[in-house]
Order: structure tokens, then C-alpha cells, then sequence
């Protein structure tokens, strides 16, 4: 089962599979690319809604590896639904990558390269400099705010 992000329809990516998606995709998708998505659903193509309960594990990984704040809603259910159908999640968005990564939820990429390792975000103070494993608000130090650090830059 193929689980198919919007970028997918954009791309007009193709495969003998089964497919799936989740509703919030076609909200995503204009012209070409939303009359794709509808023939597809009328041939077929599986429309899942994952539970509650999966959605809030692909949050909590994604909060563990900081890339909570880089993922819509859909992105996030698209996550769920390839974890619970044991899919392949079809996308290039690099969070959505590594956070399929942690879940063990195999990619095929469309238009770009995949992600080569999988990584766990730290958080800079924009005041005093500090770093942080978590995402919050404000530095609980100095009260500025945080932007997100690549480890292997640290």
C-alpha cells in the first residue's frame, strides 16, 4: 500500500500499487492536481482516517526529534495512516522523512533525494546562546526565543 502525500499528485507519480490518502490532502491540491486526486478516489484509491491514538505516537516522535513544529496537520496524519496501514509513505518532505524514519514507515521519494540519516533537532537560544534538547516557548534562562539547530553543526 502506497500512502500518497500531495506532492504526489502534483507530480503525477504513478505505481501498480494500492493506494491510500488521507481526506485533508485534497484540501492541499488546486487544478491538475485535485482532478487527479478525485479520479483516483473514484477508482478506488483508499481514503484513511488513522485514530487518535496513532496520530498522538507520530507527534510524540515527532516532538522527540524536533521536527513537530515543521509538520502540518495533514503531514502528521499522512504519518499516522502509513504507520497504521503498514505502508510506504510517498513524499519529499524532509521532516516527514525523518520522522517516518523513527517509525520505521518506508519512503519513495518523487522528485528529490530522500533524507541520508535521521536527526534529533537542538534548540538555540536567540539571547544568550544556550542549547536545548526540547522545543519551548522561550529560553527558560533569558526569555528569548528558540530556532531550531542542525546537531552536526553543533
Amino acid at each position: 500500500m502506497y500512502v500518497l502525500d500531495a506532492s504526489a499528485f502534483i507530480h503525477e507519480y504513478h505505481t501498480t500499487e494500492q493506494m491510500a490518502t488521507v481526506p485533508m490532502v485534497r484540501e492541499e491540491l488546486e487544478d491538475e492536481s485535485a482532478y487527479r486526486y478525485d479520479a483516483m478516489e473514484g477508482a478506488g484509491m483508499h481514503i484513511h482516517i488513522p485514530s487518535d491514538e496513532t496520530v498522538e505516537t507520530v507527534q510524540r516522535a515527532a516532538k522527540e526529534l524536533g521536527d513537530h513544529d515543521e509538520l502540518s496537520e495533514t503531514d502528521v496524519r499522512l504519518l499516522a495512516a502509513a504507520f497504521e496501514l503498514d505502508g510506504t509513505l510517498v513524499t519529499d518532505d524532509y521532516a516527514m522523512q525523518n520522522v517516518a524514519d523513527r517509525l520505521d514507515v518506508r519512503i519513495d521519494m518523487i522528485a528529490r533525494d530522500g533524507i541520508t540519516e535521521q536527526r534529533e533537532w537542538l534548540f538555540q537560544c536567540q539571547g544568550c546562546g544556550r542549547e536545548f534538547e526540547e522545543n519551548k516557548d522561550r529560553c527558560p534562562i533569558c526569555g528569548s526565543s528558540l530556532s531550531r539547530k542542525n546537531p552536526s553543526n553543533a
